[in-house]
């Protein structure tokens, strides 16, 4: 069973949405592979299937896309991409995440206080809509 969510209040989902406007600090390369680690790690398959399209369109190759979910086993991603997808997954984990305060040291030696707050935006975000999708049985569509 699915709930048309994103019609019976598009005015919320809208809203919503349009809060990612406020973070442009961030490239939207790198939105896009926090939005689909996010989605991934939530097993989202609307919102994995959405941000793998956009990701493509925003320049993010196929071998960077195979490689997401195993990001820190391998050495395609750069140091800022790396520092980007650990602070996503520990905010994303945060209940059992026990070090958040030596993760955001991290993040910013590879971002500004500004991209800090966008980006943690960014992930909230997601993992918001990433539970919409889920409980209302949201899926993909085939791609025609």
């Amino acid at each position: 069973m699915a709930i048309n969510y994103r019609t019976i209040n598009k005015q919320a989902i809208q809203k919503i949405i349009s809060v990612s406007q406020h973070t442009r600090s961030i490239s939207p390369h790198l939105k896009a592979l926090v939005e689909l680690r996010v989605s991934q790690i939530n097993g989202c398959a609307f919102c994995v299937n959405l941000h793998t399209t956009q990701a493509r369109e925003h320049g993010v190759g196929s071998q960077l896309l195979d490689c997401l979910t195993v990001w820190h086993e391998c050495q395609l991603f750069s140091k800022q991409d790396m520092a980007a997808l650990s602070w996503a997954e520990s905010v994303t984990q945060i209940a059992s995440e026990k070090h958040i305060e030596d993760k955001l040291e991290t993040l910013l030696t590879h971002f500004n206080e500004t991209e800090a707050v966008d980006l943690t935006i960014i992930i909230a975000l997601m993992n918001s809509l990433n539970r919409i999708a889920i409980s209302f049985g949201d899926k993909p569509l085939p791609r025609t």
